[in-house]
C-alpha cells in the first residue's frame, strides 16, 4: 500500500526539515544529505563530489526507515559495509518516524554517520 497525500507530504517535510537540520549551510557544497521514499521505505543518503571528478556527487546510503502498515510503525535499519540493511538495534521501532530520525541523530553506536 502506497502513502497518501497526505502522509507523503508530512513524510518529506519532516525529512527534509532533518536532512537540512544535520548539514549547515556553509558546507553544503561539500556534503548533502538527500531522501527518497520508495513504497514503504523513506532512505537517507549522504551525497559528496567525487574525489577523482568533483563535478560529479557520488550518494551513499545512511538509513532506511520502513513504515509498516499493520502494526502502524516505523522500524529503523542501517547499511552495512557488505550493502545489507540491518535493524539497528534490535528492538527500535516507533509509531512516529520523528522518533526514529531522533534515533538517527543520536547514533550511539556510530552506525549511520560514523
Amino acid at each position: 500500500m502506497a502513502f497518501s497525500e497526505k502522509q507523503l507530504s508530512s513524510i518529506r517535510r519532516v525529512v527534509r526539515d532533518f536532512c537540512e537540520r544535520r548539514v549547515p549551510q556553509e558546507v553544503r557544497d561539500q556534503v548533502r544529505l538527500l531522501y527518497t521514499v520508495e513504497g514503504q521505505n523513506v532512505i537517507i543518503c549522504e551525497s559528496r563530489p567525487n574525489w577523482r571528478d568533483p563535478s560529479k556527487w557520488q550518494e551513499a546510503d545512511v538509513a532506511k526507515l520502513r513504515y509498516v502498515a499493520v502494526s502502524d510503525e516505523w522500524k529503523l535499519y542501517w547499511k552495512r559495509a557488505s550493502g545489507k540493511w540491518w535493524p539497528y538495534k534490535t528492538r527500535t521501532r516507533s509509531t512516529t518516524l520523528s522518533a526514529m530520525l531522533t534515533e538517527i541523530d543520536g547514533d550511539e553506536y556510530g552506525c549511520f554517520f560514523g
